[in-house]
């Protein structure tokens, strides 16, 4: 059994089968990244892992727990953290505040935003963002104003503000879309740190192959809404089933 075990999943909008009998196992503390040509379903099957859409027939288990019919909210509760394509972070806070929303909110629960000017003088929650923006290497930008920094920059905050909440699970849709390629090497080195230091694991949803090869222990092939392939990186770079389906070349 998988930390995450996705079982006969379907999902029709109207005449279109996004997702059909779709299969998935994520092992413990790896990297197993979702891949697959535009239109194979990976958004879909990731908003049914966090509860934005609820699958017409199957099963997800997340640590022995169904998610299934439970919101988004509960679903972080329960140790999933999402970091979406385009980066979720507070624009008009400067990085420290940024970072200790979810410190607050991973003790205390209900946040509201009014919070934020009582916050400063919270003793444990500035300690808890202050070394997260060390671990993050952003402590030297934590009195800059979020909006001002670049992507790459906004994409590193954003996966802090996720750990920092302590999840199980780090979900990431195309954590290195629109970035430059200096960006997506600084973003790869932080992932690969991430994994090797922390109890953690990690499913990733990602076009750039260089991305996908230089972190996945295992990788899950979509075509047409259903798994074409699931297997190690080495054999999936030379499936031809892979190639056909994804690279758009024949046999």
């Amino acid at each position: 059994m998988g930390i995450l075990e996705v079982k006969g999943v379907n999902k029709r909008f109207g005449g279109l089968q996004a997702l059909g009998d779709v299969n998935l196992s994520v092992k413990e503390n790896s990297v197993h990244a979702i891949i697959g040509p535009n239109g194979a379903g990976k958004s879909t099957l990731l908003n049914c892992l966090v509860g934005k859409l609820i699958p017409d027939t199957g099963s997800v288990i997340f640590d022995g727990q169904s998610v299934l019919g439970r919101k988004p909210h509960e679903i972080n509760q329960m140790g999933i953290s999402r970091v979406f394509q385009t980066p979720e972070i507070f624009g008009d806070l400067t990085v420290m505040e940024n970072m200790m929303i979810p410190c607050f909110a991973s003790r205390d629960g209900a946040f509201r935003m009014h919070a934020v000017e009582n916050m400063m003088s919270d003793k444990d929650i500035v300690e808890r963002a202050e070394k997260m923006l060390v671990d993050m290497n952003m402590a030297d930008k934590r009195h800059m104003h979020s909006a001002s920094m670049s992507r790459g920059d906004k994409r590193r905050l954003e996966i802090g503000m996720c750990l920092a909440q302590e999840p199980k699970l780090l979900l990431l849709d195309e954590p290195t879309a629109g970035m430059a390629r200096a960006d997506t090497n600084n973003t790869i080195d932080l992932l690969k740190q991430i994994s090797e230091e922390r109890d953690i694991t990690i499913a990733i949803i990602e076009h750039d192959m260089h991305v996908v090869f230089s972190l996945a222990n295992r990788i899950t092939v979509l075509a047409q809404g259903s798994p074409l392939v699931e297997d190690d990186p080495e054999n999936i770079k030379g499936n031809p089933k892979v190639r056909e389906a994804y690279l758009g070349e024949s046999a």
